[in-house]
């Protein structure tokens, strides 16, 4: 049996475990994650229209692995009660597909942030290329220590990134003092169901801390706890693991399809040590949730 503690890190590897590692070291992990699966992401998950780099939401009037992933931005949109005159930080924004489509769908000013300079370049060239430069801003920085001004932001948005905090509780704080009175923040991230993982299960969940480059998961009172130690107010939790689950099942078939092609390139020398990682992702989230071993949901709470 495994124990998951808050705020370490359970990765293999010269991190793995280490309360003390720097904030400095675990970014530049994510970093090395992130710049290495650039055409991964591309070339299995994404395309050059959705640019997502997260998992689909699937409701009866979805028919295509592209409309599941739109339908997130929208999800969340309709979630935190957005308005297109909202200013929004995009924390953790990747190559900037939530923030294109916001500023290309609703109109949004946003301020866009990621940790990688390369994810940064990117996002900046895909969103002239979808016409809204203008409207959205890319900077490289540490979500959880940011440059801006108390109260810059109507909302602060977090798709899948917080996971990536070694203390949730760092990015919330930030977040706090980022909003004005009344904005709001939105996370939408995967949560441990218990903190209890069985030997049998516990292969599953390392596999996929390192190959996102997440140092843990937090239960998910546990990150309600966490808003409300940040001072936030009017917190709701909407469990969207269903709609999630046609994502996970769709990960793991595209994973299995590139399993060959995985072997030889590996073999080869073609593959590096961190694309071998993301690579068994595939395989092993669809495992953690079929197990019920994590949920899927959104967050929105108001300061």
């Amino acid at each position: 049996m495994h124990i998951i503690e808050p705020n370490k890190d359970y990765r293999d590897g010269p991190l793995q475990s280490d309360a003390n590692a720097s904030a400095e070291a675990l970014q530049a992990d994510a970093v090395r994650h992130y710049d290495a699966c650039y055409w991964d992401y591309l070339f299995a998950w994404s395309n050059r229209n959705d640019l997502a780099l997260h998992y689909g939401y699937w409701d009866e009037n979805t028919h295509s692995h592209t409309q599941s992933l739109l339908n997130k931005n929208q999800k969340l949109y309709d979630a935190a009660g957005i308005k297109p005159e909202d200013k929004v930080l995009d924390a953790g924004c990747g190559i900037g597909g939530s923030s294109i489509w916001m500023a290309k769908n609703h109109g949004n000013t946003m301020k866009a942030i990621t940790i990688s300079a390369k994810q940064a370049h990117y996002a900046g060239l895909h969103a002239k290329r979808h016409g809204v430069a203008g409207l959205v801003s890319f900077d490289v920085s540490d979500f959880c220590n940011t440059p801006y001004e108390d109260e810059s932001f109507d909302i602060v948005w977090g798709l899948e990134s917080v996971c990536h905090a070694l203390d949730k509780g760092d990015f919330l704080r930030e977040a706090y003092r980022l909003l004005r009175k009344g904005g709001r923040v939105v996370v939408c991230d995967g949560f441990l169901t218990k903190n209890e993982i069985s030997d049998k299960a516990w292969p599953y969940v390392v596999d996929c801390l390192n190959g996102w480059a997440v140092p843990n998961l937090c239960l998910r009172n546990e990150f309600e706890q966490l808003l409300v130690d940040s001072q936030f107010q009017k917190i709701n939790y909407d469990d969207i693991t269903d709609q999630t689950m046609a994502s996970a099942d769709y990960m793991y078939k595209v994973a299995k399809r590139l399993q060959p092609l995985q072997k030889i390139s590996q073999w080869l020398g073609m593959r590096s040590e961190t694309q071998t990682a993301n690579f068994k992702v595939g395989l092993a989230q669809h495992y953690l949730f079929h197990n019920k071993i994590v949920e899927y949901g959104i967050f929105t709470a108001q300061k």
